[in-house]
């Protein structure tokens, strides 16, 4: 994959508000968050349509999303009701997940359905507030699964947990650990138990990994905050840049804040003279998949570019989604 400049990047939608979460559908539709309490489609002809939770409803922060066969949407809702929630077409909110072995379930990082329909939540800290756990230390993230057995926590002991789903062949369960700074795996069995964690790797100076997908060739694709890096995991287990657009300055602010435990909020906060702001999320899209989207965390668009290579299809690439 050749390397990238972020003026190759195309800016798509516009007044977005902290599109985190990107998911993306053969048609050229894209889907983010909406930090007001919903979800924003922006179609491929660059219309957009938003739907918004009703506002007697509980208070909706979505991070992470997902579409579901009926075409409304899966939310991990990162406010402080946390949980995972199913938002109607027409704003109807509904609770899907509030609760794991018996306590409160925290605010959710993020959420998917696999090919099985099984659903894999992750929650990052249960630190109040979160920000006590941006640090090297703790380590009380974890994973819940939703399947028919019922939810409960099948991993735990993570470091910051965020993006979680299996790979391709259904035998690896992936998760990424933001401020562990690694890709970690644990063996799925088919009762949706897993076996011993494994380091896929560790990454260095001024990556704080957030979200990933797979590609056709093996690839793994993993975006970094803070440094605004697009990284891509070759098969071979080589690294490479793809894109980045880095503050080095910032960069290096950030990394002081977190070896000392002070990180705040200012540090996952726009940043200064980049274009992308906190990239946190990748999707392919598009009828062969070679269209990447960028989410990120205080952008008003997301962007997109062409690879030289597919992107695995989501689960949700399948659905039909009325509109």
């Amino acid at each position: 994959m050749p390397h990238l400049s972020p003026a190759d990047l195309e800016p798509v939608g516009q007044d977005l508000h902290r599109p985190e979460c990107v998911i993306a559908t053969p048609d050229g539709d894209c889907y983010v968050p909406d930090w007001r309490g919903g979800v924003t489609a922006i179609r491929a002809d660059g219309s957009q349509q938003t739907w918004l939770a009703r506002p007697e409803g509980p208070a909706l922060r979505p991070n992470g999303i997902a579409l579901m066969p009926t075409g409304d949407f899966l939310v991990a809702n990162l406010a402080d009701e946390g949980g995972v929630w199913c938002l109607g077409r027409d704003g109807s909110l509904r609770p899907l997940v509030t609760g794991v072995d018996g306590r409160v379930l925290p605010p959710a990082n993020f959420v998917t359905l696999d090919a099985h329909g099984r659903m894999w939540i992750s929650v990052s800290t249960r630190q109040v507030p979160r920000q006590r756990a941006w640090n090297a230390a703790e380590r009380d993230g974890f994973i819940v699964l939703l399947d028919g057995r019922g939810a409960r926590i099948v991993a735990d002991g993570l470091q910051y947990t965020n993006e979680v789903r299996p790979d391709p062949s259904g035998r690896w369960l992936y998760v990424v650990e933001t401020f562990g700074r690694r890709l970690t795996r644990f063996p799925l069995h088919a009762d949706g138990s897993l076996g011993t964690r494994e380091v896929v790797i560790t990454f260095g100076h001024g990556c704080f990994p957030d979200g990933f997908a797979f590609d056709e060739a093996g690839g793994i694709w993993v975006t970094s905050l803070v440094s605004n890096r697009l990284l891509r995991l070759r098969p071979d287990g080589a690294l490479e840049n793809v894109l980045e657009d880095v503050n080095t300055a910032f960069v290096d602010e950030v990394e002081q804040a977190f070896v000392t435990g002070t990180m705040t909020a200012r540090h996952l906060g726009p940043i200064p003279d980049t274009r992308l702001q906190q990239l946190t999320s990748l999707a392919f899209g598009g009828p062969d998949r070679r269209t990447v989207y960028l989410g990120s965390l205080h952008g008003r668009c997301i962007y997109r570019f062409r690879a030289d290579v597919g992107g695995v299809a989501p689960g949700h690439a399948a659905v039909s989604v009325s509109r």
